[in-house]
């Protein structure tokens, strides 16, 4: 694994915007192709074969939590326990999910967390950084390729989902107003999903309602009812008309299920089944319990929000507005350190097949919402 500095191409900016990657610049710089990251295909291999087996264990303690009820330690209020319940039982599909990733080469890669339900940095994983990839480094190393089969993937899963999950009945795609990260996010995703012939609405979530006798509406009042959400369970469940959610059978993508994925108590948990496991850093609900440097983490935050990272005498705090429902503490591991930059690994999830990586760097050990995404290829 090694950083290179390249020339970034004269027109990135413009094939950027040309596949909807609009905001490529927000807070000055994100996407930075003016280094990347090089791997050995064996070192590919290796981020492979943790996230698969990650992905395993993840769906383990789905099944430990869901049959212990231990939703009370993850903050999920009882009214929902069933209706989280009932979405595993059925095995409701699940579209993608994002593993973080301490790893720089050398030893096995280290969860640092699993970004279960709503996910960004998805299109410019799978389609910039492979049109970067045709353009930038094959032309002179034809050898080159990459770890990213997101596309293919996620066109297969869409087929099944249309197949099944929505009956052939139209999939409304949701997200914030006034973000363009999002709506990019969300809208690569509605685009794959028409790709395979389904009809596809789309809706602002702050412009959803509820109609007695109909259900979830969108602005249009055209009845919901297959969402494809990219809005957090865990503000949808305290939304106001989130008890509507258990009384209509409103099928939702990422499902309920995955809500018991996205809480970071799902680290002391893996760490609890699976003690010792290469992938897996210690973590617990007492910090007594993690000898040595730490890392305190709210149960649900973003971007980093209200991060602490204890080592030594030196002490590394985001702020933030996390931690109302509670936090956990998990054994600090360096992650790739390059120059002047920290780099974190995504590697994804679609379905259940490890599907690529992205890479985000920031000047600091934590990843914030300004840090930069830098494209890879191996060889």
């Amino acid at each position: 694994m090694e950083r290179l500095a390249i020339d970034p191409r004269t027109d990135w900016r413009r094939d950027c915007e040309s596949v909807g990657f609009n905001y490529h610049s927000m807070d000055g710089v994100y996407w930075d192709e003016s280094h990347c990251y090089r791997f050995a295909a064996e070192e590919i291999d290796v981020l492979e074969q943790a996230t698969r087996a990650l992905h395993q264990l993840a769906l383990a303690a789905v099944e430990h939590i869901v049959t212990t009820d231990r939703f009370g330690q993850l903050a999920i209020p009882p009214r929902f326990a069933d209706y989280v319940k009932a979405s595993w039982r059925t095995r409701q599909p699940t579209l993608a999910g994002r593993f973080d990733l301490a790893y720089d080469g050398a030893g096995p890669p280290k969860l640092l967390e699993y970004n279960a339900d709503t996910p960004t940095a998805l299109l410019e994983a799978s389609v910039v950084q492979w049109r970067w990839l045709q353009q930038a480094i094959r032309p002179r190393l034809t050898e080159a390729d990459q770890f990213n089969s997101l596309q293919e993937k996620l066109l297969a899963n869409w087929r099944a989902i249309g197949l099944t999950f929505s009956a052939n009945t139209p999939v409304h795609f949701a997200c914030v107003k006034e973000s363009a990260e999002d709506l990019g996010n969300i809208g690569y995703q509605r685009e794959i999903a028409g790709q395979t012939g389904l009809a596809t609405r789309f809706v602002y979530v702050e412009d959803i309602g509820w109609a007695d006798g109909l259900g979830f509406v969108d602005a249009e009042n055209e009845e919901i009812t297959v969402l494809c959400k990219l809005y957090p369970w865990e503000w949808l469940i305290r939304d106001e008309f989130g008890p509507h959610l258990t009384e209509m059978p409103l099928r939702l993508i990422e499902p309920a299920w995955k809500m018991l994925l996205s809480n970071k108590a799902l680290l002391p948990i893996l760490w609890e089944l699976n003690p010792g496991h290469p992938n897996l850093l210690p973590a617990a609900f007492e910090r007594w319990r993690i000898s040595g440097d730490c890392v305190q983490k709210p149960m649900y935050s973003r971007e980093g929000a209200n991060v602490t990272i204890y080592r030594g005498a030196e002490v590394l705090h985001e702020g933030g507005s996390y931690g109302e429902e509670g936090w956990i503490y998990q054994a600090y591991t360096p992650v790739a350190h390059f120059d002047d930059s920290f780099a974190v690994i995504g590697s994804w999830i679609v379905g259940d097949e490890p599907a690529g990586i992205g890479i985000r760097e920031d000047a600091t050990p934590i990843t914030r919402n300004s840090s930069r995404f830098v494209p890879h290829y191996f060889t």
